[in-house]
This record gives C-alpha cells, sequence and structure tokens, in this order.
C-alpha cells in the first residue's frame, strides 16, 4: 500500500479522533478565544487535507 493511500485511509479517523481532544485542551490551556482559533485552524487543515487526498470515482 503506498504512503498516498494510507494517508487517504487515516486522514477522516486521525481527525475525528484529534479534534475532540484538541478543543477542550487549548481551551483550558490557552482560553476560549485561542481555543476556538486553535479549532477553526486544525478543522480546516483538516478540511483540507481530505478534500486534497479525496479519491473520485471514475
Amino acid at each position: 500500500m503506498t504512503t498516498l493511500r494510507r494517508f487517504v485511509a487515516i486522514t477522516p479517523l486521525a481527525g475525528a479522533i484529534i479534534l475532540p481532544l484538541v478543543v477542550p485542551l487549548s481551551m483550558a490551556r490557552l482560553g476560549v478565544g485561542a481555543g476556538v482559533l486553535m479549532t477553526l485552524m486544525v478543522s480546516t487543515i483538516w478540511f483540507v487535507a481530505m478534500l486534497r487526498t479525496a479519491e473520485m470515482p471514475h
């Protein structure tokens, strides 16, 4: 299995696990405003990564 195929397979699962962990931790350590900004950045990066690696049927 190639590296890109592994990345495509892991991206949705990793984002679904990492995002709920990052949100409360960043809000607890950095404050609500910084936590919301961190959530926005992480979710945007996750979304872009999923779009860039999406495999469309032919």
